[in-house]
């Protein structure tokens, strides 16, 4: 059988569409549908069932990814280990949120760029959790972090982290509101303050009240700008409450710039994802990265 049709087999299986596996492949559909349609009379069975949006593969063709993903994999190992003449660096291609992946991840994995026979050249891309999964699928990016887990056989996610989202301001705000009145009143009197927020909708402001206070923000954003980075700095001026994740505000809050409001029993939460496509993993220079981020994962707070 050859190897070519099932490497295209495969990576239909995974992608759940002719369009998306031919830009992930570099072939046009019509090659694509050309290549199943012949695998499919070699083995005298249909693989997938077309429908509107994209296949659905058939008890024969989920048997044969089953069976053959594992060694196709494999040999992708074996041909992107070979040594080379070290002449180029392979390059990974990273997306993810601004914030975190500028404080985070970004610094961890610059100490693999290094000309140690095992590095890489890195492009990181900015963007949210959809934009970045989008990317991800049809190959445009290595890896994605994202707060959203891709469903489907395509992509492959590890939870990578969980964030911590706290209730802030400057300090002459926190002067007027005590914690026990926070949480009797606390909507009322987020009618009465300024709001910092990313978004008119107030995700941040939003999730946390209906965590922690059970309940929805009646206010509007005083000041919205699309950066936890730039809704930090105006916290810190002055102009409002703001809901941010506590590794970006720590220094902050340590210098006194700003001030929790209230302390939760138990904080809101927000995890984030390390996605990759799958098979994609039997790449070293990728695998490296992913392994890298995951380790570093464990000392963040």
């Amino acid at each position: 059988m050859d190897l070519a049709l099932l490497r295209t087999f495969v990576t239909v299986h995974r992608a759940g569409s002719f369009t998306r596996a031919a830009a992930l492949l570099g072939l046009s559909q019509p090659a694509v549908t050309s290549q199943i349609r012949t695998l499919e009379r070699q083995l005298g069975r249909p693989l997938f069932l077309r429908q509107a949006r994209g296949v659905t593969p058939t008890t024969i063709g989920d048997e044969l990814a089953h069976k053959a993903a594992p060694h196709l994999d494999a040999l992708v190992e074996i041909a992107e280990g070979a040594p080379d003449d070290g002449s180029s660096l392979r390059t990974l291609h990273l997306v993810g949120p601004p914030e975190f992946t500028a404080e985070r991840a970004l610094p961890a994995l610059t100490r693999l760029t290094g000309e140690d026979g095992k590095g890489f050249a890195l492009r990181a891309s900015f963007g949210t959790a959809e934009e970045g999964l989008e990317g991800l699928a049809a190959g445009h990016h290595d890896l994605a972090i994202s707060t959203a887990r891709p469903r489907g056989p395509l992509l492959t996610a590890t939870p990578l982290c969980d964030e911590e989202h706290v209730l802030v301001a400057a300090p002459q705000w926190a002067e007027r509101i005590s914690p026990g009145t926070l949480r009797l009143k606390g909507p009322v009197l987020l009618e009465n303050l300024p709001v910092v927020e990313v978004h008119e909708s107030l995700p941040f402001v939003s999730r946390y009240w209906a965590s922690v206070f059970d309940s929805r923000p009646a206010a509007s954003g005083t000041v919205v700008v699309p950066d936890l980075r730039a809704v930090l700095s105006c916290a810190i001026a002055g102009a409002g409450l703001a809901v941010l994740p506590r590794y970006l505000s720590a220094s902050a809050l340590d210098r006194g710039e700003i001030t929790t409001l209230y302390e939760p029993a138990v904080p809101p939460l927000r995890t984030y994802f390390l996605t990759a496509r799958t098979g994609s993993l039997a790449m070293p220079h990728i695998a490296r990265a992913h392994e890298w981020l995951l380790r570093a994962a464990n000392d963040w707070s």
